[in-house]
Formats: C-alpha cells, structure tokens, sequence
C-alpha cells in the first residue's frame, strides 16, 4: 500500500510535468479552434428551433458567454499540457454552477449542482473555468483590475487551502464533509454579506414542487395540466406522451428500491417540453408533473438529455473496467453528481429515450437556489469566490488522490497566483470571443433571439 508520503512525493513529482507557475502562461493556440464553429458542431445534434435562444441568452454579457461555451474552454485546455492528477471533474465549474438544495435529511447543502460536461481529467481544468468565471463575473460588475484579480486569487487559494486540509483527514472524514448552509453565514465576514446570504437561503427554502406547481400549472376541462409558454414551456402531442411515459417508466427503474417504492406512491399526470440554462438550450429537457396522495402533494421530475461530455474529446479515453461509467451519458451525470457531491437528490436516475437518446432525472426543485452575483460587491464576490474554491476542492478531494494534489500544490502561493494569471488572460478572450459572437449576429451570420 502506497504510504501517504510517497502520495504526497508523486504529486510533487508532477511539478516535473508541468510547473506550477506554467499554468500563468497562457496564450490561444495558433490552430485554435473558431469558437463559433465549435458552437455550431455542438448545435448539430439539438432542437435546431431553440439554437437562437441559446445564441441570444449568450450574447447578453460575457459572463453569459462564459456560460455557454464550456466547449471552447475545453478545447483551449486541451491544447495544454496537464499534471496527470485526475479526479473527477465537474467540467463546467462556474460561479453559478455552485448553489444550494436539500439533501434527503433535508438539511440545506451548498455544493457543486451541475454535473452535465463531468468527466475524469486533470484537477486543474475544473480550478481554471472556476476561476475564469470569477474574473470575468467581476468584469461584468465594472470592477478594477486589481480587485478583479483578487477574487479569482480568492477563489484558488481556497481551493489549495481546501486541498491541504482534507489531506490531513481520514477517508470517513473527507467522505462525510460537506457545507451545511446552517454555518454559511458565519463564514461570511460582513453583516451584510450574511444578511444577503440569509435572503437567499429563505428563497431557496420556498422553491419546491408546491412552488413550481403554483407557477407552472393550470387546470383544464377539470385536470391539472401543465401551462404552454412557447417557446419555453411546450404541451406534449398524445403519442408524444405515451412515449415519455415509457421512459420515465425506464428511468424509475433505475432508483434504488426504497426509491422506487416511494416512487410507485405518485401517479403520472402530465408532461410537456422545457428549454433550461444557457449552454444546455436545444438539449432535449422534459418536466413530468406527478400526483401524490392528492392534488396538493405535487412532484416534478426533470428528464433532461445527456450527450457526451464536452471534455471527452480532449482526454484519454476512460478505461472499460473504470469505476466511473461513462457509456450512457444519462449515468455518468448521475454517477458524477453521486461522486462529487457530498449528498444527491433521491430521485436521480437515468434512462434512454426515443432514438436511443440518453437522460438522466432528478426533482426539477428541491430547495435549489443559487446567488445572483450581478449583485455582489467586491468584497462578496471575493467570498464567494472562496466558498465555491473550497466546496471544488471537497468534490475533488472524494475522487481524486487528494495528498497528491496537495503535494503538487505545496504550500506557496505560485499554483494560485498562476492560476490567477490565467484567469485574467482567460478573461481578456471571453470578452473577444463574446464580441466575435455579438458582431456574427449583428451581421446575420448567427440567428439569435434575444430576452427569451
């Protein structure tokens, strides 16, 4: 059995790969690939309709674009060399991909919430888009640049710190720890720091399926249906129905039993389409409205298209005998959400759909809710930025060899400054790239439907 010095000596080994201070310098490759082409390949295989809403809620900032090309960060990090430090990556490891939602204890956790691109690779890509995302969110609140570069420093030097930490923990202990919204506002220094933070766990506490139900349906001839909102909410046709039955009866199936008996106590009542998120819109997305012991004990499940990750054609391919399935898209997002997160939504499954197109399920809400960080001052950004750093860092730390990871690190600053570098070089050609996509749909190249 490898001792946890020799853990720690492979990781600084990797120095030898790949310097921490190399991470800093950054510059697009010369064969980069068109972000727009990139774009466009990803659109080939969705709801061809819906590609303008995605193109027009991209366009709205740079932060947005960041948001919706996961892909062409991707690439770019592909073309560099890597450490050779795997766990498993999120993939798409931006500000608003952290939040929070109930755990089955009905705690509410803050963690990682959005598993759609996760992957094994490298630890350093999910710590790169973190801290891109930071820089240019901050950006977009007109922040300086030397407060800039302080929040995505912020956001490394929690994810080290974190690292460090939980290689000094037994397995249980890393295993068992998580980020109970109960302590969130302690960990905030300024009153009004905690006091937005409240706010937005009470916002979080009232979003469940009896909200949802509230906003998203009507009744109709005597049933409850959901609501048509075209283009964003559409009914489905009576075929259309039968057949998302027969998949939500195939995902059911793959819940754990007393999973599956809970789920046998709600009855099918209604389906319809949902356009969600930024990069996800033309993905094939579902909401199945259920029905319990009565007309007031509603449920939504989410079946929400699972293609391949967006990392996948930039790393090795994942052993046959891994433990980590990625054959179904629909179970390496469960499998992922199951490994980084330190507690998963109890209904969370998977299936293949018509055309042997994969999904995975989950409740559409449980207590999710996550900050609204065009509002943050400089000094939250900064402290969230941390808190979303060390939540990385708990994720990673469950699959990754963790003292490994800690010993490349060290115990200077050189990986976060680095990293920091990165992420203003980083953001300095989101906001191209965003230009590049704002003048494509100026000049009609690119069809965008702007505030929908």
């Amino acid at each position: 059995m490898t001792t946890p010095a020799e853990r720690r000596r492979r990781g600084r080994a990797a120095r030898e790969r790949i310097s921490r201070s190399a991470h800093g310098r950054w510059i697009p490759a010369t064969d980069r690939p068109d972000p727009l082409g990139v774009l466009e390949r990803q659109g080939e295989d969705r709801v061809a309709r819906l590609l303008p809403i995605r193109y027009g809620r991209m366009a709205e900032s740079p932060f947005a674009y960041l948001r919706g090309a996961a892909a062409v960060l991707a690439a770019d990090l592909g073309a560099l060399p890597d450490t050779g430090l795997t766990v498993q990556l999120c993939g798409d490891a931006h500000l608003l991909n952290f939040g929070v939602y109930a755990s089955p204890e009905r705690a509410l956790l803050f963690d990682v919430n959005d598993f759609d691109e996760t992957f094994p690779g490298p630890f350093e890509w999910d710590v790169k888009r973190l801290a891109a995302s930071v820089a240019v969110a901050a950006r977009d609140n007109g922040q300086d640049e030397r407060r800039v570069r302080r929040a995505a420093l912020a956001a490394v030097r929690a994810y080290a710190g974190g690292m460090r930490r939980l290689a000094g923990m037994g397995e249980l202990e890393v295993w068992y720890d998580r980020v109970d919204t109960v302590d969130l506002p302690a960990l905030l220094r300024k009153p009004g720091q905690r006091r937005q933070a409240e706010a937005g766990l009470a916002r979080a506490r009232r979003r469940t399926s009896l909200q949802a139900f509230g906003k998203l349906t009507e009744e109709r001839d005597g049933q409850r249906r959901i609501i048509s909102a075209p283009p964003l909410i559409e009914p489905l046709k009576p075929t259309e129905l039968r057949a998302i039955g027969k998949v939500f009866s195939d995902y059911r199936s793959t819940l754990a039993e007393d999973r599956r008996v809970l789920m046998d106590r709600y009855r099918f009542v209604d389906a319809a389409t949902k356009v969600v998120g930024v990069g996800s819109v033309g993905t094939r997305c579902y909401i199945v409205l259920l029905e319990g012991r009565d007309g007031r004990d509603p449920l939504f499940i989410q079946l929400k298209e699972a293609g391949r990750s967006v990392l996948e054609e930039h790393l090795p391919p994942v052993r046959v005998d891994a433990e980590v399935a990625v054959h179904h898209g629909g179970r390496r997002v469960v499998t992922g959400q199951h490994l980084m997160q330190a507690a998963s939504d109890i209904f969370l499954g998977w299936t293949t759909g018509p055309a042997g197109r994969h999904y995975y399920g989950r409740q559409l809400r449980d207590m999710k809710g996550s900050t609204d960080i065009a509002d943050l001052t400089p000094s939250g950004l900064c402290a969230y930025a941390d808190l979303c750093g060390r939540t990385l860092a708990r994720a990673h730390a469950r699959t990754g060899d963790r003292l490994a990871i800690a010993g490349y690190l060290g115990s200077a600053d050189t990986f976060a400054e680095a990293v920091a570098d990165f992420a203003l070089r980083y953001a300095d050609r989101t906001v191209a790239d965003h230009g590049e996509l704002v003048a494509a749909i100026a000049d009609g190249r690119v069809t965008a439907t702007r505030g929908v």
